[in-house]
């Protein structure tokens, strides 16, 4: 543990000084907020970004074009009387003024807390944690999961009762922020609030956008309250993107790869994220061990996947069946597989994207699929099932459809008789679609087609789940409205999964 003196917050009161000698002093910069995210039994990894004027065309936050020299803290105890690591990091304008600190050596399976501070400003405190040592089962996790945060199509009331919830842990399964114009994604009633800026399709864009999402008072205290695991959807960078291929194939955009370039620059920047983009590319698929009780494979379904088949869409397309297409690239799918097989966690769970099991959209004789999930890549859905095998208890996380599922995943989708390999949990949206309903009008439909389907919702919100050594519980928490701030959040239906019996139980 480190020490404390009265000398050394003196040298680092002079240090925090000399940022501001001869230069105009910043307003207050830590507008953005702070987090923390992908735990290590020793470490994790501390974020924030200095933009005095958030807002700001240019993307730059209102910083000066020079490195600021930023303080950072961890400690036992919110009021830092405990501190155990502390240490000063480089916020750089080619770097957005962001500030990644990975700390380590940290004990296993404990709550810390943290702040920053640069020129004569600190940050508000968040709360972290590490996860148990590798060897260890550990006690229970409360784990949360969301996705698509669109910030014009209402308030992100979800964010703040998640928060409330106080998880160990939170993933953000995509669609974090969105790329369009003001008023060009209309929720029905209306959007609430509006974007600014044009369509992202500049570093600069991209930057202002992240940050105009990142002031939302809601946000910041989901970010605070615990560390974060991210991945992206399409929206991060553009509609339906698929590995280089723009959205709309048929009409040319030159400037993908560089669009694509600065989308990924501006992700880094402000997530809680180790890896740096190289590029056009940035390897954001990786795992996060909570002990021997869970594994959690983050998967990336966009960067290496083949183009959506037939045009994109809900199709019968008998090419989504083609075993050589693919969601996740070869070398993804091998990586996901030998994690399987090397694997001794009681739980292995998919964070990703897109919606796991087959999802048939057509009354009767025939079929019509969503050419942008797996069953747009059919062979290579059915691998990861099948791989699943290999592993004790096997549940997958899934966003982006705006709606609130839950399904067993079988070995055999023609027979709902086949065995159930799996489980998979479908947040829904933080906001994205508006207000939402309890039901829509052809869900009746689609859930007689569909008999491995167990729940549906579309309600806004999030899943909280707790894990155990005998079970997962995974509460639906829902709000009745997002277009006007303060929703109460409560429990639409609570499932739970046993230890060796894959499968929704309804509590």
């Amino acid at each position: 543990m480190t020490h404390v003196t009265r000398r050394a917050l003196i040298i680092g009161g002079l240090a925090l000084t000399a940022v501001g000698a001869g230069s105009p002093k910043l307003a207050d910069p830590f507008t953005l907020g702070v987090a923390s995210g992908d735990p290590t039994f020793d470490g994790v990894l501390l974020w924030t970004r200095l933009a005095p004027t958030p807002l700001a065309e240019d993307g730059l936050g209102g910083m000066p074009s020079r490195a600021i020299e930023v303080r950072w803290e961890i400690a036992l105890d919110e009021r830092f009387r405990r501190v155990v690591r502390r240490g000063t990091a480089w916020a750089r304008p080619e770097l957005g003024h962001s500030v990644h600190v990975d700390v380590r050596g940290l004990r296993p399976g404990a709550e810390y807390f943290y702040r920053f501070s640069a020129d004569g400003h600190v940050s508000r405190v968040g709360r972290t944690r590490t996860s148990p040592a590798p060897w260890a089962l550990g006690g229970a996790l409360t784990m949360a999961f969301a996705s698509c945060s669109q910030f014009e199509h209402g308030y992100f009331t979800a964010y703040k009762r998640l928060a409330e919830d106080e998880p160990d842990l939170v993933l953000h399964l995509g669609d974090y922020q969105y790329e369009y114009k003001k008023g060009s994604y209309v929720a029905p009633g209306g959007n609430p609030r509006d974007h600014e800026g044009p369509e992202t399709e500049t570093l600069a864009n991209y930057r202002q956008r992240h940050a105009q999402y990142k002031t939302d008072a809601d946000l910041q205290e989901a970010h605070a309250v615990a560390p974060w695991s991210v991945v992206w959807d399409d929206h991060e960078i553009d509609n339906n993107w698929a590995d280089e291929v723009y959205e709309k194939p048929e009409i040319p955009q030159p400037n993908f790869l560089a669009r694509r370039a600065a989308a990924f620059q501006a992700y880094y920047e402000n997530m809680p994220i180790r890896r740096r983009p190289d590029g056009i590319d940035l390897k954001l698929h990786r795992r996060v061990e909570w002990g021997r009780l869970a594994t959690f494979h983050m998967l990336d379904t966009r960067q290496y996947r083949d183009d959506q088949a037939c045009g994109d869409g809900l199709k019968t397309c008998p090419e989504r069946l083609n075993p050589t297409r693919s969601i996740t690239g070869a070398a993804q799918e091998k990586w996901l597989l030998d994690g399987f097989r090397s694997s001794c966690a009681r739980w292995d769970v998919l964070g990703q994207q897109v919606f796991f099991s087959q999802l048939d959209f057509m009354a009767g004789a025939g079929e019509r699929n969503n050419m942008d999930a797996w069953d747009g890549y059919a062979a290579n859905r059915d691998r990861v099932a099948a791989g699943f095998s290999s592993v004790r208890n096997a549940v997958v996380l899934t966003g982006d459809v705006h709606a609130a599922w839950g399904a067993d995943v079988k070995a055999r989708w023609d027979d709902p008789a086949s065995k159930t390999v799996g489980t998979e949990l479908v947040s829904t949206s933080i906001t994205s679609g508006g207000d939402g309903s309890e039901e829509r009008p052809e869900t009746a439909a689609i859930l007689a087609e569909n008999p491995h389907v167990k729940y549906f919702n579309n309600r806004r919100g999030y899943v909280r789940t707790r894990f155990t050594s005998r079970e997962v519980r995974a509460d639906f928490r829902g709000l009745d409205y997002v277009s006007r701030p303060g929703a109460p959040v409560s429990t639409k239906a609570s499932f739970v999964i046993e230890d060796r019996r894959p499968g929704l139980h309804r509590v």
